[in-house]
């Protein structure tokens, strides 16, 4: 499915990513977790090109992408959910969204399946995106990724600063998207949510994969989350 093998990464002359390589299938929830600068956001952002890896090799369904440019990226199908959203603010909801349609030319079906699993967004098409709230623009975001039908979603902590409402929505969701032919790779400081809906752990230390776990067995005994996060 998706593949990294041995990439490393930097920012300027500052090496931030050490040999890093994962893999994460189709219909699965692989989350990287580790403390603050270990890695996981630069390791997203390298798979979508927005961070040029020096070395190493990622590979979608066999295909080399390492060096594609970034906006061919979400051509291939996968789609990307950065912290801090990112949508176009002076857009609509509808605008935004139809910018994810238009990257891989899909249609109105789409849309309205991105609807029904967000329904408060189909009340708001006409606003303008800016005047959402939290909540509402991280569901945004997700959909318009999702109207790429990728077959990777990458998500850079989605629940951050959410109400506990939204956060069990967008769990929901993503829950809801495992059991498709989605591969979904999470980024969350949130450990507690990322058990519960997790299939595998990749623990990240200063840029380099250090251990890769089921989470059923991190349920049982959290001493390697203690380990390498530094939580209970």
């Amino acid at each position: 499915m998706l593949t990294l093998t041995g990439i490393d990464a930097f920012y300027g002359n500052v090496q931030i990513l050490r040999g890093m390589a994962l893999e994460a299938q189709r219909g699965e929830i692989l989350c990287l977790l580790g403390r603050n600068g270990a890695g996981k956001t630069t390791t997203l952002k390298t798979i979508m090109g927005l961070v040029r890896a020096q070395s190493g090799i990622v590979m979608l369904d066999g295909q080399d992408v390492t060096t594609l440019p970034a906006h061919e990226i979400p051509k291939r199908g996968i789609g990307y959910v950065p912290q801090g959203r990112r949508l176009f603010a002076e857009m609509t909801v509808a605008e935004n969204l139809e910018i994810g349609l238009m990257t891989r030319q899909k249609g109105k079906d789409v849309r309205e399946r991105m609807l029904d699993l967000f329904p408060v967004l189909r009340d708001r098409l006409k606003q303008v995106s800016g005047t959402l709230s939290g909540g509402e623009q991280q569901m945004l975001a997700m959909a318009r990724a999702l109207c790429l039908e990728p077959a990777v979603l990458l998500l850079d902590e989605p629940t951050e600063g959410l109400q506990p409402s939204m956060i069990a929505l967008i769990r929901d969701v993503v829950t809801e998207l495992r059991g498709g032919n989605t591969a979904i790779i999470l980024v969350e400081q949130r450990v507690d949510a990322v058990l519960s809906i997790a299939d595998r752990v990749l623990f990240i230390e200063n840029g380099t994969p250090r251990e890769m776990v089921d989470a059923a067995t991190l349920r049982a005994d959290p001493a390697l989350v203690q380990k390498y996060v530094g939580i209970g």
